[in-house]
């Protein structure tokens, strides 16, 4: 029984070892290698351009595999980090075998593992996102005693030639089928790779931006993950970019998570779903209403939104997502089931009734508890953030709902029902705060309430300087002023930008 129960498992390395990849040993990364004759060993680690960087090793002996899996290797911190400097660069990165999984695109049998920083002492790197992600965790479970976890919405776009059969209707590619979405397909590839090597897919999907230009065919596509430990979700979001990636450069695609890639049409974001769980119970609803817990948390990012952004809104074209029309928030708001705001409620299976059997009266009607599927969800972020420093920002905006005073009254205030966009509403967003305009301005917020990330340790000061130092080094203050109408300037813009995070 126990082997069929694995028989099912998507990830590969799981489905080998019956077992769950929390509780992958030394000893059992040995076994899979002996196992599946592999014959090479890949670390990846995520440097400070929010991209996971490669170490092969060519596999000699037994010896020699116990040795990497045990002491690492060292690696040129330097060169991965700005805020580490080559008089002291020497760093070692330590394979984490939980994140064990098969390379799927090397001919040569090769297994990848995320690796951690630890520095010269044997002590995790301090300024390392993955260790900031860790800290932020730490912190939040000290402070509230609940576990905070996240899952992401990746977008991106595909680009290919055009073609002139089943035209998509332009911005009009929300959950299009083929074959008037021609990059189904790839997607679902991408999904299957994603899953065998350890993500926890929820579902994919056309997403609405598609458009043809210069005899080529862009359309924006979006898988989305499930709630699991927030560090837990940003290794799968890094591993799921580079599959993506990947599996386009073999196929002739081109591929972006870019926030903006053509003026007027829909941008990327990288939406973050998150839930606060104890004891494996989900703490987000009070019966079928909203948590005190879920108020407090929300009214954390409110406080925080502006500077959230330097975390995730990492370069100028971020903030030519954030503006009015296009499905990105601009006012720092929340509400319920509400595409419009900051933060969004979404539907939660509240209402009690069981819609299966409604849909399907053959079949039995139950009671199921359906409150570990409620989430709240940050629209901000795009592909350009750094997921390590992003989920770590929400964590601590989470945590300083639970120490403010008045939370609650925070959470009333910022609350927005309707189209922000509506004519009739403007009175009432006109009294909220705005996001920042550009990386400047997000520096500058981030600046005046670095307090709070560095409190508990989290964010060092060292890295806190280092996002204001490479935000404001854009100096784009008032460049979407300069570029209004400036289509070419923008499409300028966003080639250099073009492979972010």
């Amino acid at each position: 029984m126990e082997n069929h129960s694995f028989a099912i498992y998507a990830n590969k390395v799981e489905a080998h070892l019956k077992k769950p990849s929390k509780t992958f040993t030394k000893a059992d990364i040995m076994k899979l290698v002996e196992d599946l004759d592999i014959k090479m060993l890949k670390f990846m680690y995520p440097a400070g351009d929010g991209r996971l960087k490669t170490l092969n090793f060519m596999l000699n002996s037994v010896e020699y595999l116990e040795t990497i899996l045990t002491s690492g290797e060292r690696v040129d911190g330097s060169s991965l980090f700005s805020f580490i400097q080559a008089g002291s660069s020497d760093l070692y990165v330590m394979p984490r075998f939980s994140t064990a999984f098969i390379d799927p695109f090397e001919e040569i049998p090769t297994l990848c593992m995320i690796c951690s920083f630890f520095n010269r002492d044997g002590q995790p790197l301090e300024s390392s996102p993955e260790y900031t992600l860790t800290k932020a965790m730490k912190a939040f479970n000290d402070v509230t005693g609940l576990e905070f976890q996240a899952m992401g919405e990746l977008e991106y776009y595909v680009i290919s030639p055009d073609e002139a059969v089943f035209p998509a209707v332009d911005q009009k590619g929300y959950h299009e089928s083929t074959p008037f979405a021609k990059a189904n397909d790839f997607r679902t590839r991408c999904m299957k790779l994603i899953a065998e090597c350890g993500g926890q897919i929820k579902y994919g999907h056309s997403e609405v931006g598609n458009f043809s230009e210069e005899d080529l065919c862009y359309e924006q596509n979006e898988i989305e993950f499930l709630p699991v430990p927030a560090n837990e979700c940003a290794d799968q979001i890094m591993v799921a970019k580079w599959i993506i990636r990947n599996l386009g450069y073999q196929e002739g695609y081109d591929i972006t998570f870019a926030p903006k890639i053509t003026v007027g049409k829909a941008g990327s974001g990288m939406h973050i779903h998150m839930r606060i769980m104890k004891d494996g119970k989900n703490r987000m609803l009070d019966g079928n209403q909203l948590s005190t817990e879920a108020r407090k948390a929300i009214a954390g990012m409110m406080d925080l939104a502006e500077s959230i952004t330097a975390f995730g809104n990492k370069n100028p074209t971020s903030y030519f997502r954030l503006v009015p029309h296009q499905e990105a928030p601009t006012n720092v708001c929340w509400g319920m089931s509400n595409r419009s705001v900051l933060v969004r409620v979404p539907l939660g299976w509240t209402s009690g009734e069981d819609m299966c059997h409604k849909a399907n009266p053959i079949e039995p009607e139950t009671a199921r508890d359906y409150s570990s599927k409620q989430t709240v969800e940050m629209r901000s972020p795009d592909g350009s953030a750094d997921i390590y420093q992003l989920l770590s920002g929400l964590c601590v905006a989470c945590r300083h709902g639970f120490e403010m005073e008045n939370a609650l009254e925070v959470a009333d205030a910022t609350f927005a029902d309707g189209d922000i966009h509506d004519p009739k509403n403007a009175e009432r967003y006109a009294k909220l705060a705005q996001l920042p305009d550009s990386c400047c301005a997000s520096a500058d917020r981030l600046e005046k309430q670095r307090k709070v990330y560095e409190q508990y340790d989290v964010f060092s000061p060292a890295m806190i300087d280092g996002i204001i130092a490479q935000l404001r080094a854009f100096n784009d203050g008032n460049l979407r002023a300069e570029l209004k109408d400036n289509e070419k300037g923008v499409f300028e813009l966003v080639k250099k930008f073009y492979h972010c995070g």
